[in-house]
């Protein structure tokens, strides 16, 4: 993979742009500037006519810079607009970084580059107040219709103890109360054709086939959807924003509820992106713990999804077997961490505690139950005829589609696309174990489904070389800014001791800069874009969330099915609604 700066200044010399500036990154992705009225010719060149382009969107995101200190050498800016490219043939990310002035800007609108821009354009409208001209259809995303505000802008409140007492009127109450009124031309719907009129019905909020808290607005010409709207949001909480009012440290507990169904998987991204703005080097020993707990959650997620699709199909039995398994790996779960569903257990520099004794004969007791555990459920669920006529065929899509709507991991894996993170740009020590990356070709439900039921086996592969080759050692990096100093040590003199108060208090000041870091997780890449401005806490935490990405496409791949092959082809994403919401 071609260096950073090499990278970026090829790019910066293609785009025959003198305005274009090379920004120096802690996490080395290729970082450049390029003003706002050269946004669309640079975007254009990036997704469509460089040598091996970005087609990807992984992320687009903003921040707020008005109360920043630590913005050495980039051009003024009231927010900066953050993209998020990825180019497959060249394994790289790009960062492409616009700046804004003035008090609510306007940029144009890159949706017809990037097909994934559109939800995540909302949404950057809706956090920040920042307009995306010729959007097709700009309005709110996670928040309600009637919010006032955005609430990632620095002056937005945090908690509600910053603000007064809501007391509504009658005439707030009738103001909310039309809110809810569903008019189709506002989401972009038609209420008749030239000989007939649709069906209106709403899927959901509440509904099991939804798997949270998801309003799907279905149009209907009979059976067949003709249009299908997510309407998402109803768990949003705010995660972006109570990072900026946590410690580095006491952040981690809120990333296990973001892809609820993880535990784990969530802490990694955030404590290795830390850890780079840190220069924190991890020791092996922490490393394979990790890596090893990881794989255990994926396993646990997959099974979660395994026996809920089926539910979704219509077959009850396999739910309550696998989640039986399930409860196995939190036995060993709790056994190591203490915790159960969240644990919350990595640290910054290792994890919580070193593994106690017989954490090696509980795991190998699992390894050896369940093989044979999935060879019964292929028998029931996927031989099932039942199962394979609801799924084959239905709500697929092509490798190309597949990576202009920003899909990744098992999803992405289903189109025939050999492609994980932890064998592409491994990270976390990764390239030190061996394993296949399963994959398919049609890219439908039923693809969807081989692939993560072969990622399971192949789970099972690398926490056996967990356990095999367990190195000795520390289980947390000897690093300032990750351990405070021993109890002992702070006895013998007032510096070690004001240290530790401070450390473990406080917490760590992370120096300034930025930092992205994805992981390979259960339902796709999901990763963290830190900006330290040189504190206890971060200036700005953005979440990359796949559930997020994947949800984008529902609409566009349940035009022209049956109601019951929506339920089909939402439960075959396999998404959580604190990942889609944050």
């Amino acid at each position: 993979m071609t260096s950073a700066p090499e990278v970026a200044l090829e790019i910066v010399e293609q785009l025959r742009e003198s305005s274009a500036s090379v920004q120096s990154t802690i996490d080395e992705i290729p970082t450049i500037w390029v003003p706002l009225d050269r946004l669309a010719t640079a975007a254009d060149h990036l997704c469509r006519r460089a040598t091996q382009p970005f087609s990807t969107l992984l992320d687009l995101t903003a921040i707020d810079e008005r109360e920043r200190i630590h913005r050495e050498d980039q051009p003024a800016a009231d927010f900066t607009l953050v993209y998020h490219l990825f180019s497959y043939e060249r394994n790289q990310h790009l960062r492409l970084k616009v700046p804004l002035l003035g008090e609510y800007p306007s940029v144009p609108t890159t949706t017809g580059l990037w097909t994934a821009a559109n939800w995540y354009e909302r949404e950057v409208f809706d956090m920040f107040g920042i307009t995306f001209d010729d959007h097709p259809e700009l309005r709110r995303i996670l928040m309600p219709p009637t919010w006032k505000g955005h609430p990632l802008r620095k002056e937005h409140p945090a908690r509600a103890t910053e603000i007064g007492l809501y007391e509504p009127t009658e005439a707030d109450h009738d103001k909310e109360q039309e809110a809810l009124r569903f008019n189709p031309e506002d989401w972009g719907m038609e209420r008749q054709a030239e000989n007939s009129d649709f069906l209106f019905l709403n899927l959901g909020p509440q509904h099991p086939g939804t798997h949270g808290v998801l309003r799907m607005a279905l149009q209907l010409d009979g059976e067949l959807i003709v249009d299908a709207i997510p309407d998402i949001g109803y768990h949003h909480r705010g995660a972006e924003k109570m990072a900026e009012r946590q410690t580095w440290h006491t952040y981690i507990p809120y990333t296990d509820r973001i892809d609820y169904l993880s535990g784990v998987q969530n802490n990694f991204p955030y404590v290795l992106a830390v850890e780079k703005l840190a220069g924190i080097e991890v020791p092996d020993r922490a490393k394979t713990i990790r890596i090893m707990m990881a794989e255990l959650f994926r396993i646990a997620s997959h099974l979660v999804w395994y026996g809920t699709f089926a539910q979704d199909i219509g077959a009850l039995s396999p739910v309550f077997f696998m989640f039986v398994d399930r409860e196995r790996i939190f036995d060993i779960v709790e056994a190591i961490c203490g915790g159960r569903m969240h644990p919350s257990w990595f640290r910054i520099g290792g994890v919580a505690h070193d593994l106690p004794h017989g954490w090696d004969r509980l795991m190998r007791s699992f390894l050896d139950y369940l093989p044979a555990r999935l060879v019964e459920y292929d028998k029931v669920v996927m031989q099932n005829r039942i199962f394979r006529a609801r799924t084959e065929g239905v709500g697929g899509y092509t490798r190309d589609q597949a990576i202009r709507w920003g899909i990744t991991g098992p999803n992405l894996r289903a189109c025939g696309v050999e492609w994980d993170f932890r064998r592409q740009q491994p990270y976390g020590g990764y390239e030190d174990f061996d394993f296949d990356v399963p994959t398919a070709r049609e890219g439908d439900c039923y693809a969807r489904a081989l692939v993560r039921i072969e990622e399971i086996r192949q789970s099972l592969r690398i926490i056996r070389q967990c356990i095999d080759r367990m190195p000795e050692g520390p289980y947390k990096a000897d690093h300032s800014l990750a351990t405070p100093p021993p109890k002992a040590a702070t006895m013998k003199d007032i510096e070690t001791l004001i240290h530790h108060f401070v450390n473990v208090s406080w917490g760590p000041v992370i120096p300034h800069g930025e930092a992205f870091q994805g992981i390979e997780a259960p339902k796709g890449f999901t990763a963290y874009y830190l900006v330290s401005d040189g504190s206890t806490g971060s200036y700005r935490t953005r979440i990359r969330a796949p559930s997020f990405a994947h949800m984008q496409t529902v609409p566009w791949i349940s035009r022209g099915v049956f109601v019951a092959d929506l339920l089909a082809i939402l439960g075959s994403i396999d998404f959580v609604l604190a990942d889609v919401d944050r």
